[in-house]
């Protein structure tokens, strides 16, 4: 019986019987990696052009070999390839059907790498490309909050601490808020990009190889940014997934808390927004019910993204230099937290630019909770008293507010000025809901025309 028909051809010559079926099954990774499809075939690619330019490959064996190669990715694409579990993985099933192509030939394509770095250098190539991805999805719903914050610069809304009435806010404000949590995601993934564009191929399985490769004909073709510089550390470094999980993580937590608010704000008890039908579902036993489902959802998915997290730091953390088999658990949670993060970009994305906010409401709400206090406080200390006389002053006005059922704003001068005799009836410029927003006219602060000037910077942020 020939080698082909016991043992698995990329590495079978020291066996003398096959692998298990089951183990054969349990140890194969094509189920889940067949997605890199696309960037193992780049690789090859490149790593064949490299071959020929230094002499290792004919050009004729090059042509044949690349020929093949995009015909390959083209059966694939057409749903025609036949993905085989014995063959372990995306790279031997793409190798084998090379070699069934074009024959012998096929089986020089490996010359001067190994599995380890060409896997290596299959994930980098594929988050990459969907770090892109996402970077397009964020500043698509960075874009919905820039329109929607200047749209509604001017409505007023409760600003809350401790989820309590503390100090009216504009509804731009407030998104700009979640659009600032953004850019800092925007950052780290840039940032992340950088490292994830490292060019592992050429460290072979761990040491390097013999063959008079030049890596620098292979970081050019495939578009990396620098190659790494130990083979030990190219063929086992994950720290670029990880770093991406963690980049994830923070923006999902960022969205959770969006959905939080969103969730909040779309119940009766608050009334602030309206979201459409078209992100909402209803209830199988209630019919008045318009669940908002987005982000329910997205909010929940958060945990998926940390556990991806959690699951590459517990992988990693007691592997020997190099390769292991451990790595082949290193996809999955990569690849789900990509599609994570991705799905629940777009879903925002889709859905921020046609929330309706109830102004009324919104200012209804502005209008409970004695949220103009601190101007009142504020007001006195222009003055001439100390801060915390005028704190202690307008805890008492507040105190009477609560027990006559009346604002700030809704006192006469009178009932005012048994509190401090310095009040004044200018004072109710900065009690009323406009006055403490447009008061707060500086950078960063909840003024409409700060708002209009944060949403310009935020155009140029992203237009840059």
């Amino acid at each position: 019986m020939s080698q082909d028909q016991t043992t698995n051809q990329s590495w079978g010559g020291r066996f003398s019987e096959p692998v298990d079926a089951f183990v054969a099954r349990f140890t194969a990774s094509v189920d889940f990696d067949k997605r890199l499809y696309k960037q193992d075939i780049q690789g090859s690619v490149a790593h064949a052009t490299m071959l020929a330019r230094v002499g290792v490959l004919s050009d004729e064996e090059r042509d044949s070999i690349i020929a093949g190669l995009h015909s390959i990715q083209s059966e694939i694409e057409a749903g025609q390839f036949d993905w085989r579990v014995d063959l372990e993985d995306v790279h031997m099933n793409i190798e084998a059907r090379l070699t069934a192509q074009i024959g012998v030939t096929g089986k020089k394509l490996h010359t001067g790498r190994s599995r380890n770095d060409q896997v290596a250098t299959d994930i980098r190539l594929w988050l990459r490309e969907e770090i892109d991805v996402i970077l397009a999805e964020l500043q698509r719903l960075q874009t919905g909050l820039l329109d929607q914050a200047e749209r509604h610069a001017a409505v007023i809304m409760p600003g809350f601490t401790h989820l309590q009435t503390a100090q009216p806010v504009t509804f731009g404000h407030h998104l700009l808020a979640w659009f600032e949590m953004l850019c800092r995601d925007r950052e780290r993934l840039l940032d992340c990009r950088k490292r994830v564009n490292r060019m592992p191929l050429g460290s072979a399985a761990l040491a390097g190889t013999t063959y008079p490769i030049d890596r620098s004909i292979t970081c050019e073709l495939l578009g990396f940014e620098a190659v790494s510089g130990n083979s030990l550390d190219g063929v086992s470094d994950r720290d670029f997934a990880i770093e991406f999980c963690a980049a994830a993580a923070l923006a999902m937590m960022h969205m959770s808390r969006f959905s939080e608010e969103l969730v909040l704000w779309t119940s009766a008890q608050f009334n602030f927004i309206e979201l459409p039908d078209r992100f909402c579902t209803g209830s199988s036993i209630m019919p008045q019910k318009k669940n908002p489902d987005v982000p329910e959802l997205v909010r929940g998915k958060t945990g998926r993204v940390y556990g991806q997290l959690m699951s590459l730091l517990t992988l990693m953390k007691s592997q020997p230099l190099a390769y292991n088999k451990d790595n082949q658990e290193d996809k999955e949670p990569l690849f789900d937290a990509v599609d994570t993060l991705r799905d629940c970009l777009r879903a925002f994305a889709d859905m921020i630019p046609a929330i309706q906010p109830k102004v009324e409401a919104m200012r209804e709400a502005a209008l409970r909770g004695f949220s103009t206090a601190t101007d009142l406080a504020d007001y006195l200390v222009r003055r001439g008293l100390p801060f915390r006389d005028c704190h202690e002053i307008v805890g008492h006005a507040v105190k009477y507010g609560v027990e006559s059922g009346k604002d700030l704003a809704e006192m006469t001068l009178e009932e005012l000025r048994q509190f401090s005799d310095q009040i004044e009836q200018d004072v109710f410029e900065v009690l009323t809901l406009e006055g403490s927003v447009n008061a707060r006219d500086h950078i960063g602060g909840t003024a409409p025309a700060q708002v209009r000037a944060a949403v310009a910077r935020g155009r140029e942020l992203l237009a840059g």
